[in-house]
C-alpha cells in the first residue's frame, strides 16, 4: 500500500530510515498519522467483507425458498391457514361476484412462478429452475376452442379469466395432496396466488368457471369446493347460467 506523503515527514517508513535528527515530536507525529490511515484502511476492509457477508447470506436464503434443478419436487404438503368466506346476497348480484366474496389474506411463501396458462385449469410454472406443467386439483374447466378434446361452452372465457389471474410472472404458493402426478406426469396442485393468498381453484369455482372433479386420494379441499360449485350453482353464476352447467359441448366446435 502506498502511503500518502506529508510535508512534516522526510521519509515514507518509520523507524529504520526516517531522518535521524527529527525532533522527537515531528517523528511521533508522523508515526501517529500513519497508523491512523492503516486503521482507516482496516476497517474499510471490514466493512466490504462485512458487506459480502451478509448479500452472500441473503442469496441463500433466497434460493432456499425454492428447489434446485436436480432436486425432487417438493410442495406444501398442508393448506394455508386461512378462513374460506361465505358469499353474500349483495355480492351475487355483482358483475363479478367472486372477488366480492374473497377477503384479503396475507401473502405465502412463493414455490413456483407461472410461465403460461395452458387453459382454465393447466398451467406451465417455472419450479426451480425447470419448467413444469400442472393440473389444477378438484376442479375441471370446460375445453377450450383448438384444444385436444372437443370444445365446450364456456371453455375460452375460463381460460381468459384464469390468464387474468395468473398472468407469466406471477409467483404461486402450489400445495400437493396424496398424488404428486396425475397419468400425464403433470402436478397436481391446489394453487394459491401468493400476493394475496387468492385459492385459486375455489375461485374458478366460486364464479361459475368451473365445477368441481375429485379423485381420490385427492380430495383434501372437497368440502370447501362442494360448497363453492353449490354457491355457483345456486345464484345462476358462469357455466350455470350461460351453459346450463359443466360438460356442454359446442355443436361443430373444435
Amino acid at each position: 500500500m502506498s502511503w500518502p506523503s506529508s510535508p512534516d515527514i522526510a521519509d515514507d517508513r518509520v523507524g529504520r530510515g526516517a531522518t535521524d535528527d527529527l525532533p522527537a515530536r515531528r517523528r511521533r507525529t508522523a508515526a501517529a498519522a500513519r497508523i491512523g490511515v492503516f486503521a482507516a484502511a482496516c476497517a474499510a476492509a471490514w466493512g466490504g467483507w462485512q458487506y459480502f457477508g451478509a448479500s452472500d447470506e441473503a442469496a441463500q436464503s433466497s434460493s432456499a425458498q425454492r428447489p434446485s434443478d436436480t432436486a425432487p419436487v417438493s410442495l406444501a404438503g398442508s393448506a394455508p391457514q386461512h378462513p374460506q368466506p361465505k358469499a353474500t346476497a349483495a355480492s351475487a348480484q355483482q358483475s363479478e361476484p367472486a372477488p366480492q366474496m374473497e377477503v384479503a389474506r396475507p401473502a405465502l411463501e412463493s414455490n413456483a412462478v407461472v410461465l403460461t396458462v395452458i387453459d382454465g385449469d393447466t398451467m406451465e410454472v417455472d419450479l426451480g429452475g425447470r419448467r413444469a406443467m400442472v393440473r389444477f386439483l378438484g376442479i375441471d374447466t370446460p375445453e377450450k376452442t383448438g384444444g385436444y378434446l372437443p370444445a365446450e361452452c364456456g371453455g375460452d372465457a375460463a381460460t381468459r379469466r384464469t390468464a387474468e389471474l395468473l398472468p407469466p410472472g406471477t409467483d404461486v404458493h402450489l400445495q400437493r395432496d396424496a398424488e404428486l402426478y396425475d397419468r400425464y406426469d403433470r402436478l397436481l396442485a391446489y394453487v394459491y396466488r401468493a400476493s394475496d393468498g387468492l385459492f385459486v381453484n375455489r375461485y374458478l369455482v366460486l364464479d361459475g368457471y368451473a365445477g368441481t372433479m375429485h379423485f381420490e386420494p385427492n380430495t383434501e379441499h372437497r368440502a370447501v369446493l362442494d360448497a363453492a360449485e353449490a354457491d355457483a350453482r345456486a345464484a345462476r353464476r358462469g357455466i350455470w347460467a350461460d351453459c346450463g352447467g359443466p360438460d356442454q359441448q359446442l355443436e361443430g366446435g373444435r
